[in-house]
């Protein structure tokens, strides 16, 4: 399942990513610190959905968010939508 999430306050400006199963397979931040979010990237490929909420949520940088914290809004956000379909 490939999603993009619009972010708000971060300097990315959109997170594109893949689910499966409730594992994440691929993230790509459009905009940003380059390096910083392949990084991100390469980290949180391969695990849990809930485990990356889990570690990247509430991290800040600027206005109250930052690319991590957006991508664990994005990864909630999805996980909410699939537990109710």
């Amino acid at each position: 399942m490939n999603n993009t999430f619009a972010t708000l306050g971060s300097c990315a400006k959109f997170i594109d990513f893949e689910i499966e199963d409730d594992i994440v397979i691929a993230v790509k931040f459009i905009g940003g610190c380059n390096g910083n979010l392949q990084a991100i990237s390469r980290l949180v490929a391969g695990r849990n959905c809930r485990e990356v909420i889990d570690l990247l949520q509430g991290i800040q940088c600027r206005n109250g968010t930052s690319c991590p914290d957006q991508l664990a809004q994005a990864l909630s956000k999805h996980t909410a939508l699939a537990e109710a379909s």
